[in-house]
């Protein structure tokens, strides 16, 4: 400011041959101008930086309002074809929900898992559901007394299964900065908020008990299974991230990587009875869809391609097994009922129920009636003298 006012006076310094009251004048009028001139430069200055800030906003959030047009668009239309899973809030009120697959080539009469998730006559209910869980923990807390307080603790305690899962998923995800109870609060608030995400949760319970020939208890999946905690964590994070509060969401995605080394970003996609088994190393990105009964190995990988604005990520469709270490990349889909062999790299689209194995994968069988995901069986269908 010392500089301006010297700076202001030593322009309006008088000549000698000039009056003093015009001076006087002049020099009051330069001092005004000058002023209000710097006035518009820190207008100008704050403008440009404020611009400057919108701009990287827009930028991290990566996606402008006709790419999320284009976005809902090609998400809609891959649903008609694909029949996959699109929630409401990535595809507006007027989006289609669960469907059949329409293109399906299994009978109708009966249900398969490629058709998208529904609830079958052995599911329970959420109250039976939490009767068993209490049970089982009983018989393991009797049969096993050092585990009897952690069983206390995270199962018999509470009064309810989201109680229940409140509990076991802040204590994973705390940390020295994120505080348990502030996690546990924020994650009953998110079950009471939306019964959909309770649902979707006992979806991916009862799919993991249903497929993994290693799980024969529920409370085993609860409480030492991270593909399942993992897929919980995600749902809470997805939540927040709908609801516009970005950096929370990415934080709890940050620590659920660390934690669980499963990283799904927060504005992905997930439908119903997922199941990752063993989980070490799966990445799902931005932009990626992932349809109902969808169960997937360690090292699986949803990945974009591109810098674009638009979709970079896979769409996969009903009831697909995913093979460890397969890598699907680029927005390709992958249609309903398929299986892609271990290792496999899928950089263009696959039919629905087909089998396909290789780098880069290739079709080896098509029109596959047997549902993938119901046997969970990798080495079937796969021709052993396959040459790459």
């Amino acid at each position: 400011m010392m500089t301006q006012r010297a700076f202001f006076y030593d322009v309006a310094a008088p000549s000698t041959s000039t009056p003093l009251s015009l001076v006087s004048r002049k020099t009051s009028s330069q001092i005004c101008n000058g002023r209000n001139a710097a006035a518009a430069r820190r207008e100008q200055l704050q403008h440009r930086l404020i611009s400057t800030v919108i701009t990287r906003t827009m930028a991290r959030d990566r996606l402008s309002e006709q790419a999320r047009e284009d976005l809902d668009a090609v998400r809609v239309r891959l649903n008609h074809q694909l029949k996959l899973i699109i929630t409401p809030s990535v595809t507006g009120e007027a989006a289609p929900t669960l469907q059949k697959a329409n293109d399906c080539q299994c009978d109708r009469h009966t249900y398969h898992p490629s058709q998208g998730w529904r609830r079958q006559p052995h599911h329970l209910s959420k109250d039976q559901l939490w009767d068993r869980i209490l049970e089982e923990a009983h018989q393991d807390a009797t049969a096993e007394p050092a585990l009897a307080s952690n069983l206390y603790s995270t199962v018999l305690t509470h009064h309810s299964f989201e109680s229940t899962m409140a509990f076991s998923l802040s204590n994973k995800l705390a940390s020295p900065t994120l505080v348990g109870m502030q996690l546990m609060r924020l994650i009953q608030e998110v079950y009471e908020d939306d019964a959909e995400v309770v649902e979707s949760c006992l979806a991916d319970l009862q799919a993991v008990y249903d497929r993994d020939p290693a799980c024969d208890r529920y409370t085993q999946a609860i409480l030492y299974f991270k593909g399942f905690q993992a897929v919980q964590s995600y749902r809470i994070a997805h939540w927040l991230w709908q609801k516009g509060r970005k950096s929370l969401a990415l934080a709890i995605q940050s620590r659920m990587s660390e934690v669980f080394h499963v990283d799904v970003h927060p504005a992905a996609v997930l439908g119903r009875g997922i199941m990752i088994d063993h989980a070490t190393g799966v990445v799902i990105g931005e932009t990626a869809v992932v349809g109902d009964n969808v169960s997937m190995l360690h090292h699986v990988t949803l990945g974009g391609s591109g810098t674009g604005r638009g979709v970079r990520h896979p769409t996969i469709g009903h009831g697909v097994l995913l093979g460890a270490g397969v890598t699907v990349l680029g927005p390709v889909t992958v249609g309903a009922g398929s299986k892609l062999g271990a290792g496999s790299v899928v950089v263009s689209d696959i039919p629905c129920h087909s089998v396909a194995v290789g780098v880069p994968a290739r079709i080896i069988k098509r029109d596959l009636l047997k549902e993938a995901v119901k046997d969970m069986d990798q080495c079937v269908e796969f021709v052993l003298d396959y040459e790459i």
